[in-house]
């Protein structure tokens, strides 16, 4: 006979949160549950929520696991959503109505998005008040058909190349098969339009340094056996999955924050999932803890790259 099926009910935040079908194997194969996966994100909510924090979501949702099919929500049904949750209406411009996006600043909230199927977590790299000011540039090495040496290689070519710029940077794992990079902004009020450039600019260059085994090719024909530099990424209502959020990968991986003393070959991306990652954080500390107090003063490089671009 099938396990029955589990509900909880959890105060959180002096709200009541039901979590539902909690027996329920969102990975099949390593036989982890929907339970498991909640009790992962609680058990490192207040790593993760400085992350989202006033953040438009987009919610991934598996809602019968990473074997089921998934859809991606950035309209919440506010009829059906809890009278709590806090949620933000953005025009659309495709279809010029408003969209209703979740902001996630407590562990409730957190609950009950992922109870409804959300494994991954990807918010805005810009807050609501500051929309079209992502405090964060992106650079996503993702590996088509090649050995993860050379997405440590690019990433390091990435990291000296800022380091020229006196440019403090920060890596993580994707939680699937590459690397993500982030540039704070700090105080500077950079434009999408200004993020996108200054990626390109460093994501070219690298390319050009290491032509034989990157691409900044989107098509994937284009960048068979090399990493690809995404760039595109850095554009307004775009996403990466935050540091610490769970992957929808065999192994149910997680996105780590690394030092860059960490970032070798020896690196895997298995080496960290949702049994291992509380013991980590308390070993080494939130090694993310301070990204936003990062003051990267980024006016006077990506000026001189808008003057060097410009026709």
């Amino acid at each position: 006979m099938a396990t029955p099926e589990k509900e909880r009910i959890l105060t959180l935040n002096s709200k009541k949160v039901t979590l539902t079908n909690q027996s329920k194997l969102y990975w099949p194969d390593e036989k982890i549950t929907k339970g498991q996966l909640i009790d992962y994100y609680l058990s490192i909510s207040k790593y993760i929520l400085p992350h989202l924090k006033d953040r438009p979501l987009s919610l991934h949702r598996f809602p019968n696991g990473i074997d089921g099919p998934s859809f991606y929500q950035k309209d919440l049904d506010l009829t059906q959503t809890p009278s709590w949750i806090k949620s933000v209406p953005l025009l659309a411009d495709s279809t010029g109505k408003n969209v209703d996006y979740l902001v996630c600043n407590n562990e409730a909230t957190l609950a009950y998005m992922v109870n409804l199927g959300c494994i991954e977590i990807n918010p805005w790299l810009s807050r609501v008040n500051t929309l079209d000011n992502p405090d964060f540039i992106i650079l996503d090495l993702d590996p088509e058909n090649i050995d993860f040496k050379y997405v440590v290689e690019t990433a390091l070519h990435i990291k000296a190349m800022l380091d020229n710029f006196s440019i403090t940077s920060f890596c993580k794992t994707s939680g699937s098969t590459g690397l993500h990079i982030y540039i704070p902004t700090g105080t500077a009020k950079v434009s999408y339009d200004s993020s996108r450039l200054f990626a390109e600019y460093i994501a070219r260059h690298v390319n050009e340094e290491l032509p034989k085994s990157t691409s900044v090719v989107r098509a994937k024909a284009a960048r068979n056996k090399k990493v690809y530099i995404d760039f595109l990424q850095n554009s307004r209502g775009q996403t990466v999955a935050a540091p610490y959020s769970v992957r929808p990968k065999p192994g149910a991986t997680v996105s780590m924050p690394l030092l860059w003393k960490e970032v070798t070959e020896k690196l895997s991306i298995s080496d960290f999932e949702i049994f291992n990652s509380l013991t980590r954080i308390n070993e080494k500390g939130d090694l993310w803890q301070d990204i936003r107090s990062v003051k990267n003063d980024l006016r006077k490089a990506i000026k001189e790259i808008e003057s060097q671009v410009k026709v």
